[in-house]
């Protein structure tokens, strides 16, 4: 049997929501129905955020203390219903999947990521596609991601990806002067990370926490790891395919 493609795919809460206030149950259809067509030549591993997005959906919580501990809460509440989400649709898909938690902590321990990796090949072995997002209700400032784009490509490092794939809300990178300009152009291969840290415009996404610029650390976390690292609009259908066959603009960091 010819050996599967490992690719490990991040969906931040923009991509995931459409960018309005709901988890956009479309997306998540989108995303199933691009692995169902892709399963015979790769396997597949999420990193997904989008738990305390759904939480928002149902519940506002007060708190004289500090936010993190709003947003830890509403990360415990909306992470069973983003998972039940995906396994139903996934369902529906032919697809089997697993929820993972991990923390940033899991990455300094030896141990810790021996049992990730065992863990995780188990599942992709028999056919399950991993769901990871940070634990956030035991995660602490000091110690959280603060987005899951660096969780991704800690995760891809450690599980030998050979893509990683950050689904966000633009056709990759774009010129500082294109920006400007008011036409984005997007930088389609990148491989002198210098000049790339120049180019980024430093701007957050509205319902992440990353930016352009937490994108770019994370693919420096996977060049170290040789891996190569596609930054795709995934608020468009079918940007996994598109972007295999090269039909829409992206960027490419190899």
């Amino acid at each position: 049997m010819q050996k599967k493609k490992r690719i490990l795919l991040k969906v931040g809460s923009n991509t995931l929501t459409k960018e309005t206030d709901n988890i956009s149950r479309g997306k998540i259809e989108d995303i199933a129905n691009q692995i169902a067509k892709l399963q015979d030549t790769c396997e597949f591993i999420i990193v997904s955020s989008g738990a305390i997005a759904v939480a928002k959906q149902f519940v506002k919580l007060e708190s004289k203390r500090k936010p993190i501990f709003v947003k830890q809460a509403l990360a415990s509440i909306g992470q069973p219903h983003l998972i039940r989400i995906y396994q139903e649709i996934f369902r529906e898909y032919g697809l089997l999947s697993s929820q993972c938690l991990l923390s940033y902590s899991d990455f300094e321990k030896e141990e810790s990521k021996v049992n990730i990796t065992n863990t995780i090949n188990v599942l992709v072995n028999n056919n399950y596609i991993p769901i990871i997002n940070e634990n956030d209700t035991v995660a602490t400032d000091e110690i959280k991601f603060g987005d899951n784009d660096k969780l991704g490509a800690l995760t891809a490092s450690l599980l030998d990806a050979d893509l990683f794939i950050i689904a966000t809300n633009t056709n990759g990178i774009y010129t500082k002067t294109s920006m400007e300009n008011g036409e984005p152009k997007t930088i389609e291969e990148v491989s002198d990370f210098t000049e790339l840290a120049e180019e980024v415009v430093s701007s957050k996404s509205s319902h992440g926490s990353g930016g352009m610029q937490s994108k770019i650390e994370a693919a420096e976390v996977t060049k170290k790891a040789n891996i190569e690292t596609w930054i795709v609009n995934g608020l468009e259908d079918n940007f996994i395919l598109n972007a295999m066959n090269n039909k829409v603009p992206f960027t490419k960091i190899k």
